[in-house]
Parts: structure tokens; sequence; C-alpha cells
């Protein structure tokens, strides 16, 4: 077992890095834009219920956004 001033010393000794692991952005967007909806409905209702404010709202409604942007750069970036 090489020590870490060794492989300070020496990164070509190293082993190599894992590749990273293939992931379907599209389906990951997706997901976070399903659950900011289900937020967004809920903190509506509390929202017009009385019970709770209107920054939650806005919270959701800019994750769904957001969400969105990243559907349009996964599409993009395949």
């Amino acid at each position: 077992m090489p020590t870490i001033r060794s492989l300070l010393a020496h990164p070509e000794e190293r082993r190599p890095s894992p590749p990273a692991p293939r992931a379907d952005l599209f389906r990951v967007f997706g997901a976070g834009i399903v659950l900011f909806a289900i937020g967004l409905i809920v903190t509506l209702i509390l929202h017009l219920t009385g019970r709770g404010g209107l920054e939650p709202v806005w919270i959701c409604g800019t994750g769904m956004a957001l969400g969105g942007l990243g559907l349009l750069w996964a599409r993009r970036h395949r």
C-alpha cells in the first residue's frame, strides 16, 4: 500500500480514476420538476387557507422553472 507522500511525489503510480457513472439527466430533472410541482400544489393550498406564506410558492415555482431550463440543457447535451 503506497503512502500518501509517495503518491503525491509520484502521481503516475496512482490507479486510474474510475469512469464517471452514466445518468439520464432528462429523467433526473423531470423527477425534480414533478417533486417541485407537488410542493407547489401543497404550498398553494396552504397559502389559500391562510396557513402558509407566499415565499414557499415562489420557491417551488422557481424550482420548476430552473428544472425546465435543466431539461433544455439535458436535451441539448446528451
